[in-house]
């Protein structure tokens, strides 16, 4: 390996690794070598079939595929159904009616006939469709403003009158002499005065029934919803960002020349903007905003105010909030609003009321780092679930009050609160039953590397069996529920549909099989996920490759997932699927690979999700040299012969690993890595940082750039020109750092048509074929 000169290189490395019958070249190829995996399951409106997208025969894109009982494989479906498959359908939980929205005109199905009717369509496309309370009654967005369908009486009433910007005041009449002349000298000019003026009057006397026009200024309108009855509608206005994009330059372009896109806002306090929330009432008339200030701790500062001088003693102000639209009950008697702090440390719930603007706080949710968890989004302007149950008082919503993120309801007119979950684990995700008196639920129960899927009556609150086993369930309900679609993968077994009845510990019939037969012809490891202790006394989850013993070289690699809340130690198909390959490769050709959850993965709880806040290559990094501490203690690894390799978060861990603990790693690879985080995007790193301009030590001792002095072992840094989610920028900056400290152990591989993830089969095959020739380099003995 070279190691004394910078190199921006496009050679192709020679060096293939061969494992059995694994070869670099083959398995780079991705899907198009293990076989394209179905996805997007969906039930057809009757229920008699099922669609998905499929690519069976790796064409250059999916088609849509369907399999109805009786048929022993899937078939490609005719085009006009695979688009109807694919639309939105509204529909009453007992309707035989759907309506739907197709390139902008509104229709109706009848599922009993099959029968599909255009109601409207106008040059200027609707959006937004939502049925109201009242059979029949449809209501939709146009041009930022709402209208009400009546589909018996083909009747369409607009019921917002909106408009940007600012109503210009009339201008006042000129002074004229002439014009002052005329009405002193004639009675006739007066007289005609006297009747325009009187005809006003008796036209101001009598109220249209068409709203008058309201001018919402130069902010933007977003969440324009109706309530169901018709009654009122609410919207959101949000001032428009004045923050400078980052920039990314294009080198390989159709016509040649260089292009200049915008990608990204950069992480700042800056970014927080100016909301309002705003009901009107058809009745009145009128548009009013709602107050927010009351909220409980809405100006309280964050915690980590207290270390800096000039924060501590900061006056007190309400922190900017951001509504989210309401979820309403069946009638529309009832709203709940969802409120985030921008700075994403708190989460309220409240009942709002629409008569008068008020509300009443029902839950509020505070963390130190930063809101978030399953069911819980981790931005400020997402929202969670959260809805009504049957008696249409009772609201559901998820909290992670108890560490882990469970299910709770709360009655509005009693004001009790019930936890429906509870344990250790976690629900990822929900559905509610037609009837709205079930949950059916997707949780981490029997393993956190698990999704299983349960059933949980509000009544008794027993959490009944559907599939447990070992894997991942991805589960779409038939619309009579009697039926499961199921998308399932085990950890050496990639993703395929499967069809199950709805009771207790289903049994799964496959209905498409989609892994080719060089796939097959490999023995692929059941990775063991294994548990070990880090320094502060943490269970850490990893999956372990390990080789036969006669193989055994005694190096080790280690491998970081990315970020953005994610999980690999788990026991279904990874996202991770090339390099789970190249682990396999790695272990044939004597390595030991440990892949690790560490501190701010995914399935673990609250505590685990926020051990990286304001301190990112702290605890996360500690997990992998924790990891490397274990493999060396139980399997004999040798401690100077352990290399570490990872993108996005994971290029980032690889960095602070060799420049934060040098030494401690013989080589790493480091892939589209972040190496200043000040130079990232707002949302993510907020959360974990908090913002430059308010906490910079949490980012100074976070950013690679900073240690880039204390360089030791062998890198590689590899990264897509093209990236606009880590910026190429970002890797030069840290090249140059290289240059001026006149560090010479490091190479910088550049690929000049890829962007954050590689497409390109040759890219792929180009950089795995560097990582190998950087650990066959450096990990194996002359």
């Amino acid at each position: 390996m070279t190691k004394n000169i910078f190199i921006l290189s496009f050679l192709f490395f020679s060096i293939t690794g061969i494992s059995q019958n694994l070869k670099l070249e083959e398995i780079m190829k991705g899907e198009s070598f293990i076989g394209n995996q179905p996805t997007y399951g969906r039930w057809s409106l009757d229920g008699k079939k099922v669609y998905f997208e499929w690519n069976p025969k790796d064409e250059l894109g999916n088609s849509t595929y369907y399999w109805q009982k009786g048929m022993t494989q899937p078939a490609i479906a005719d085009p006009k159904e695979a688009v109807f498959s694919k639309l939105n359908f509204k529909r009453k939980p007992t309707s035989d009616i759907v309506y739907y929205l197709d390139k902008g005109a509104l229709y109706s199905y009848v599922i009993s006939t099959k029968s599909t009717k255009k109601m409207i369509q106008q040059s200027t496309p609707i959006s937004n469709i939502e049925l109201g309370n009242e059979a029949g009654i449809v209501f939709f967005e146009q041009n930022n403003n709402l209208f009400k369908y009546n589909t018996k009486e083909g009747t369409v009433l607009q019921i917002t009158n909106f408009a940007k910007g600012i109503k210009k005041a009339k201008a006042p009449e000129k002074e004229s002499f002439l014009k002052d002349q005329q009405k002193e000298l004639f009675q006739f000019i007066k007289d005609k005065e006297a009747r325009k003026q009187w005809n006003l009057a008796k036209s101001k006397a009598v109220k249209s029934d068409f709203a008058k026009e309201f001018f919402y200024g130069e902010d933007n309108l977003y969440s324009l919803k109706v309530n169901p009855n018709g009654k009122f509608a609410t919207f959101s206005l949000v001032e428009e960002r004045k923050t400078k994009k980052e920039k990314m330059e294009v080198f390989i372009t159709e016509d040649g020349y260089n292009q200049t896109p915008e990608t990204k806002d950069k992480v700042s306090i800056d970014n927080f903007v100016k909301t309002k929330f705003a009901i009107y009432s058809v009745a009145k008339d009128s548009v009013y905003y709602v107050n927010f200030s009351s909220l409980s701790h809405i100006q309280d500062t964050p915690k980590y105010y207290e270390e800096y001088d000039k924060l501590k003693n900061k006056a007190k102000e309400d922190r900017w909030v951001v509504a989210q639209e309401p979820v309403y009950n069946e009638d529309g008697s009832l709203a709940i609003v969802e409120i985030r702090s921008q700075d994403n440390k708190d989460r309220w719930l409240v009942s709002l009321n629409l008569e008068n603007g008020t509300f009443q706080e029902i839950e509020q949710q505070h963390d130190d780092a930063w809101i978030g968890g399953p069911g819980i989004p981790s931005y400020a302007f997402d929202s969670g679930n959260i809805g009504f149950l049957a008696d249409n008082e009772t609201v559901y919503f998820q909290s992670e009050a108890t560490g882990y993120s469970h299910l709770y309801s709360f009655n509005l007119k009693t004001k009790k609160k019930t936890q429906l979950t509870k344990g250790n684990w976690e629900v990822r995700d929900l559905a509610l039953s037609k009837d709205k008196k079930v949950f059916y639920l997707t949780t981490n129960t029997t393993h956190p590397g698990n999704r299983n899927f349960y059933k949980l009556a509000v009544a008794d609150g027993i959490l009944q069996p559907i599939l447990t086993k070992d894997g991942a369930h991805e589960v779409v309900i038939s619309p009579d529920e009697k039926s499961l679609l199921v998308r399932y993968s085990y950890k050496n077994k990639p993703w395929d549909f499967y069809i199950a009845e709805n009771k207790n510990n289903a049994v799964l019939q496959q209905i498409s099989s989609s892994t080719s037969e060089k796939f097959n012809n490999y023995k692929w490891r059941e990775a063991e996920v294994i548990t070990f202790k880090a320094q502060d006394g943490t269970p850490v989850n990893a999956r372990l490759y390990t080789p036969k013993t006669e193989n055994a070289n005694k190096a080790a690699i280690i491998f970081v997932h990315g970020a953005g809340y994610l999980q690999n130690a788990h026991n279904y198909w990874s996202t991770y699927f090339r390099e789970y390959m190249f682990h396999n490769l790695l272990t044939d050709l004597g390595y030991t690979v440990l892949d690790i959850d560490y501190r701010g993965s995914d399935g673990y709880g609250r505590d685990f999700r926020t051990g990286i806040y304001r301190f990112m290559g702290g605890k996360d990094l500690s997990d992998q040299i924790d990891g490397k501490k274990y493999l060396v203690d139980k399997y004999g690894i040798d401690a100077d012969r352990v290399g570490i390799y990872g993108g996005s978060y994971g290029g980032f861990i690889t960095l602070m690993g060799m420049l934060t603990t040098p030494g401690e790693f013989k080589s790493g690879a480091a892939l589209r890595s972040v190496t200043d985080w000040a130079h990232y995007n707002h949302g993510y790193t907020g959360n974990i940082l908090n913002f430059p301009e308010t906490d910079p030590q949490a980012y100074k001792k976070s950013s690679p750039i900073y240690f880039a002095d204390n360089l030791k072992g062998n890198l590689v840094m590899l990264h897509g020109m093209v990236d606009d989610n880590v910026e190429y920028k970002d890797i030069v900056r840290l090249s140059q750092r290289f240059i001026e400290l006149e560090k010479k152990n490091w190479t910088l591989a550049s690929f000049p048509v890829e962007a954050h993830g590689f497409k390109e089969t040759y890219s792929w095959i180009d950089e795995y074929s560097r990582i190998l020739n950087l650990f066959n380099s450096t990990l194996l003995k002359p």
